[in-house]
C-alpha cells in the first residue's frame, strides 16, 4: 500500500496515542513496519507481529486502557449522523401526523403557536400501531441486508444501495405531505408506502454500518504498553471497541437531536412537507461521504456461504445429544464440550468435505452463538425504550407545555446521551478500572435493564398524577372544552425529564454495549449477520409491542408503563442469572485466535 495511505496512518496513530495519559508503545517503529507489511497482503493477523502480549498474571493485575480511534471511523460516523438525522428527524413527527387531525383551514398540517399540528386524525392506537410497525420493519430488514453483505456484496456496496432505497422512501414521504394531498384519502396510503420503503433501506444500512465503523480498528489482541508517566498498562481492543461505539453512538444522537428539534418546529410553524424535506436534504450528505471514503475505508470482502456452514456446524455438534428425557437433552446441548465434536481435528478418519474451516473458526462460531443467546433477552429492554417514540410523546400532549411542541421533549434522550457518553468514557469507566472493578459488557447490559425499568416506573407514576389532575380524569388524551379546545393537566411537561434521562443511561449500558458485543463476539466473516440478530431484537420487541397497543389508550396507560417496567426488571434479573457464567469467559472470548473459512462453492 502506498505511503501515506489513510488506513496505515490511522493505525499508526492508534499505536502512538491512547486515551489515558498518552500511552506509547515501546517498539513503535517495528510495529509500524508490521502495519505496512499487513496492508500489502491484507492479512489482519500480521498487525500483531512484534507486539508484547501480557501474561496471565499481568492480565489480572495491570490496568487496562483503550487505544485511539482511527480517523476512518469518524468518517463513517458522519455518514451515520446524516442518516440518523433523516430517520429521527422525519419519524419524530409521525405521532402527530398520524394521530392528530388536520387543523382547521390548514393545508400543511402546521398548528401554529397555539394549535396542535396534525394531518390524518387516525387516533392514538393507529399512531402507536404504525410507528411500532415502522420500527419492526426497519429492524427485521437488517437480516436480509446482512446476508447480502456477508455472502455477496460486502458491507460497503450494501450500504450504498441501502442509502438509495432509503432516499426513495423519503421522497415518497414528502409527496404524502404536500398541500392538496395531505389529509386526503391518498395521503395515508402514500405515507404507509413511504414507511415501508424507507425502513427497508434503513435495515440494510444499519446491519452493515455498525460493523464497518469498528472494523477500521484492526488490532484484536491485548498488548502491553507504557504510559508517559511510566506505568505499564494493557491496551485492550475490547475497550477500544467500546470507545468506538460510544462515540459512534454520540454521532447518532447528535444527528437525532438536531433533526428532531428542528423538525418539530418545522412541523409546528411551516408544515409536514418541510419536516420531511429537510431530513431528505441532510441525508444527501451520506452518499457524498461514502464516495469520498471509498478508497480510504478498510473493507472486508464477502465470504460466500458462511451462514449455511455455521448452521451445519451447529447441527453436526448436536449428533448423539438428543434424548427422550428433556432434562438430559438440555444438559447435553448446554455442555461445555458441545462444539468440540464439530472441530475438524476431532474427526476420526476422513473429515466431511464441507469442513472447509479450522478449529479456531468453530470456536468463533461458538462465540457468535453465545452472543445471539445474550440477545434473546433484549426485546424486553426495547419495550421500555420504544415508549419514547409514541406513548411518552402522547403523554406530553396531556400536560402543560406553555407553547412547547409536545414532541420536542423526546429530545431530552439524545441530549442526555450527548452529555453523559463523554462523562462515562472520560471519568466513570476509567474510575472503575482504577478501582479494579471490571465493568464487563454483560454487567453493563444488566444495569441497562435496571435503568430502563426505572424509567418506566417514573412514567407510570407521572401518568397516575396526570389522570388525577386532568379535568376529564382518566380520559386525558381526549379532554376538550365546549369550544373543542384541549384541556390538559396543570403538571408541567418538564416533569418527564426523569424518564428520558434514565432511558438515556440505559442506552449507554445496554444499547451501546449490545453493538459492541455483536461485533466483538461474531466470527470475523459473519459480523453483519450477528449484528443483524442484535438489531432484530428491536423488531421482535416491536412485534411484542403490538400486543400492548390495546393498553396504549386511556384509561390503561398506567398499566402499560407498569407492565413494561416489570418485564424489564424481571428480564434483567433473569438475564444476569443466565449469563453470569459466560461473563467469566469475557477475556478468553475476546482473545480467541482468528479462524479461517473457505467457501466450498
Amino acid at each position: 500500500m502506498a505511503e501515506g495511505d489513510p488506513i496505515v496512518a490511522s493505525l499508526a496513530q492508534s499505536t502512538s496515542q491512547h486515551l489515558d495519559s498518552g500511552t506509547v508503545y515501546d517498539s513503535e517503529k517495528k510495529f509500524s513496519e508490521s502495519i505496512v507489511a499487513d496492508s500489502s497482503d491484507n492479512d489482519v493477523d500480521t498487525i500483531h507481529d512484534g507486539l508484547p502480549f501480557p501474561t496471565a498474571e499481568e492480565m489480572l493485575t495491570l490496568r487496562r486502557v483503550s487505544d485511539a480511534i482511527p480517523w476512518n471511523a469518524y468518517l463513517i460516523a458522519v455518514v451515520e449522523l446524516a442518516e440518523r438525522f433523516s430517520y429521527y428527524g422525519s419519524s419524530v413527527v409521525f405521532v402527530n401526523y398520524i394521530q392528530q387531525p388536520l387543523p382547521p383551514f390548514s393545508t400543511t398540517g402546521a398548528g401554529g403557536a397555539n394549535g396542535q399540528s396534525g394531518a390524518l386524525g387516525a387516533g392514538q392506537q393507529m399512531s402507536t400501531g404504525l410507528t411500532t410497525f415502522y420500527q419492526f420493519w426497519a429492524y427485521i430488514c437488517p437480516i436480509a441486508g446482512a446476508y447480502i453483505a456477508d455472502t455477496y456484496w460486502g458491507r460497503y456496496k450494501t450500504i450504498c444501495w441501502s442509502v438509495v432505497v432509503a432516499m426513495l422512501g423519503h421522497v415518497i414521504m414528502i409527496i404524502s405531505s404536500i398541500p392538496g394531498i395531505i389529509g386526503g384519502r391518498a395521503s395515508l396510503g402514500i405515507f404507509i408506502l413511504s414507511m415501508v420503503v424507507t425502513s427497508t433501506g434503513t435495515g440494510g444500512f444499519k446491519s452493515n454500518v455498525s460493523p464497518l465503523v469498528a472494523e477500521q480498528y484492526r488490532i484484536t489482541k491485548c498488548y502491553l504498553a507504557t504510559t508517559s508517566s511510566g506505568e505499564r498498562v494493557i491496551v485492550d481492543p475490547a475497550m477500544t471497541t467500546t470507545r468506538i461505539y460510544m462515540y459512534f453512538y454520540l454521532f447518532i444522537n447528535i444527528g437525532a437531536l438536531v433533526g428532531q428539534i428542528g423538525m418539530v418546529y418545522a412541523e409546528k410553524y411551516v408544515g409536514f412537507w418541510l419536516a420531511y424535506t429537510l431530513p431528505t436534504a441532510v441525508f444527501c450528505i451520506s452518499p457524498l461521504v461514502l464516495w469520498y471514503g471509498r478508497n480510504r475505508y478498510h473493507r472486508s470482502p464477502p465470504q460466500g456461504s458462511v451462514l449455511p456452514a455455521a448452521l451445519r456446524i451447529w447441527r453436526y455438534a448436536q449428533r448423539g445429544r438428543w434424548s427422550w428425557n428433556p432434562c438430559k437433552t438440555i444438559k447435553n446441548l448446554k455442555s461445555d464440550d458441545f462444539w468440540e465434536s464439530a472441530k475438524p481435528s476431532k474427526q476420526v478418519g476422513e473429515k466431511p468435505k464441507w469442513m472447509t474451516f479450522d478449529d479456531q473458526w468453530v470456536d468463533e462460531v461458538r462465540r457468535g452463538f453465545k452472543a445471539c443467546g445474550v440477545f434473546v433477552w433484549f426485546p424486553l429492554y426495547w419495550l421500555c425504550y420504544n415508549q419514547l417514540n409514541n406513548n411518552l410523546v402522547s403523554q406530553a400532549a396531556t400536560m402543560t407545555t406553555n407553547g412547547l411542541p409536545n414532541d420536542v421533549l423526546s429530545n431530552l434522550d439524545p441530549l442526555a446521551l450527548i452529555i453523559f457518553i463523554p462523562i462515562c468514557d472520560l471519568f466513570i469507566y476509567p474510575a472503575l478500572a482504577r478501582a479494579g472493578i471490571q465493568f464487563t459488557s454483560l454487567k453493563k447490559i444488566a444495569w441497562g435493564f435496571g435503568t430502563a425499568a426505572a424509567s418506566m416506573i417514573w412514567a407510570a407514576v407521572l401518568q397516575y398524577y396526570i389522570y388525577k389532575t386532568n379535568p376529564c380524569g382518566h380520559h386525558a388524551a381526549t379532554c376538550k372544552d365546549a369550544n373543542g379546545d384541549s384541556l390538559v393537566s396543570p403538571l408541567n411537561v418538564w416533569i418527564q425529564t426523569g424518564s428520558y434521562v434514565l432511558i438515556a443511561f440505559s442506552e449507554i449500558f445496554a444499547s451501546i454495549t449490545g453493538l459492541e458485543y455483536a461485533f466483538t463476539k461474531a466470527p470475523t466473516n459473519m459480523r453483519s449477520l450477528v449484528m443483524s440478530v442484535f438489531l432484530f431484537t428491536s423488531a421482535a420487541s416491536a412485534a411484542i409491542g403490538e400486543a400492548f397497543v390495546s393498553l396504549s389508550l386511556d384509561p390503561l396507560l398506567v398499566w402499560d408503563y407498569t407492565v413494561c417496567a416489570i418485564l424489564a426488571g424481571v428480564g434483567g434479573l433473569l438475564f444476569w442469572i443466565s449469563v453470569r457464567k459466560l461473563d467469566r469467559e469475557e477475556d478468553e472470548l475476546n482473545n480467541l485466535a482468528d479462524g479461517h473459512f473457505v467457501d466450498e462453492i
